[in-house]
């Protein structure tokens, strides 16, 4: 991994200060510089390494496929951007009428404006046991070590939810040999984010794979033996031996900062079209935001790189005097084995969903549609409908459902 360039400058006047170094971060300050913006930049993170991607963490980093590729940019970005930027810092606080940043260290930065791309962390497991050494979650590069070394030793793991980054995590622990099972406390995996049959697809590859999965299951407590997790106890009364657990329930957007200083929070830092929050000289992008999504209808919090990295340039052009609404369409993707789900749109519920392809031969595509309106597609193995799809419905166009579901329909008739 790629240690970022110690920031020796004394300056602590900038134009710009961006507190968060990952995907929104990276995007609002590149996206000002690329916009014009001629003022000082400061972009903060309290890691130590250059800004990283992160979906690999759960994926090929565990099966040491990815590694010295991570960063966003290469250091001489920064640097050739204009761009200082603050390794290993944390902001502790928010002075909105001194308009200052006060860091971990005791040192503060000035700013013209601030954006806020604190991003999300991995939410807490609450149970007894929780503490137990061999208990883990996995969201940085830190994460992603420490838990590669413990696959490397382990025998068995249990993972604690079944959404994305526990089902990658189990593909990958299944591809090192390792006993695995899932406890989830909902009715179905990935239920917050695909349709069920989609869901069930995703169950069967996994079970295929010898994973052992548990749903509408609460884990009780993490039994413990000299201070290191022993076993899973779930409320049904079904212990699960192990010498691992994944916690991977969730995460909770870093709103802190933010609430402390008196900023419009609602699950999620509040911000508008053009990432503004409720302080005119304050903006917030990413993980971290709460926004009004046009293809939902509604406010809401999305956590995908899709989402920060997009919105994050919608707030850095603003930022620099050319604004430009944040109206990008939401899409997202999961490798798990040799399946890749891909997703693009929301769906709210309620959808007729169009089967297209074959389910049997692991390559087919669910069209959504609410009413007459195409809301979402869900592709297993199918890129070139994904792709399709992110450009239909970003403009407006798409199949009627007999279209959909005619194999012989060329879809690229309506590109």
């Amino acid at each position: 991994m790629s240690t970022s360039p110690a920031y020796s400058g004394t300056d602590t006047d900038f134009d710009l200060v961006v507190i968060g170094a990952s995907y929104a971060g990276v995007g609002v300050a590149g996206a000002a510089r690329e916009a014009g913006f001629s003022g000082r930049i400061a972009l903060v993170g309290d890691e130590t390494e250059l800004p990283y991607q992160r979906p690999p963490l759960s994926k090929g980093f565990l099966l040491g496929k990815a590694g010295a590729n991570l960063p966003l940019k290469a250091a001489s970005f920064y640097e050739e951007a204009g761009i200082a930027f603050i390794a290993g810092r944390r902001a502790v606080a928010l002075d909105r009428q001194a308009r200052q940043v006060l860091l971990d260290d005791g040192s503060a930065l000035r700013f013209g404006t601030l954006a806020l791309t604190t991003g999300a962390r991995a939410a807490a497991l609450r149970c007894p046991g929780a503490e137990l050494d061999g208990v883990v979650t996995l969201r940085s590069i830190e994460d992603a070590q420490a838990l590669s070394e413990r696959l490397g030793a382990a025998a068995a793991i249990v993972i604690i939810g079944g959404g994305f980054i526990g089902l990658e995590a189990a593909s990958a622990a299944i591809a090192l040999g390792k006993q695995v099972s899932v406890v989830e406390a909902g009715t179905r995996l990935i239920g917050h984010a695909v349709s069920p049959e989609i869901s069930a697809y995703m169950h069967r590859i996994h079970a295929g794979h010898g994973v052992t999965i548990r749903l509408a299951t609460k884990v009780e407590r993490i039994e413990g033996k000299d201070g290191k997790a022993t076993a899973v106890l779930c409320d049904d009364g079904t212990r699960l031996a192990c010498d691992l657990v994944l916690s991977a329930v969730g995460a909770v957007p870093n709103t802190e900062l933010a609430a402390a200083a008196g900023l419009a929070v609602e699950d999620g830092i509040v911000v508008d079209d053009f990432c503004r929050t409720s302080d005119p000289a304050i903006f917030a992008a990413g993980d971290c935001t709460s926004h009004p999504n046009v293809f939902a209808g509604r406010r809401l919090r999305l956590s995908s790189v899709q989402n920060a990295h997009d919105q994050g340039r919608a707030a850095g052009g603003t930022i620099a005097g050319k604004p430009e609404a944040y109206r990008s369409v939401p899409w997202f993707w999961s490798d798990q084995y040799d399946v890749k789900l891909q997703m693009v749109g929301l769906a709210n519920g309620g959808s007729t969903d169009i089967l297209r392809g074959s389910v049997e031969d692991g390559r087919f595509s669910l069209f959504r549609y609410e009413g007459d309106r195409l809301a979402a597609i869900e592709s297993i193995n199918k890129p070139a409908d994904h792709m399709m799809g992110r450009r239909l419905i970003a403009a407006g166009r798409w199949p009627t459902p007999e279209q959909a579901a005619d194999p012989g329909f060329d879809l690229r008739s309506l590109a």
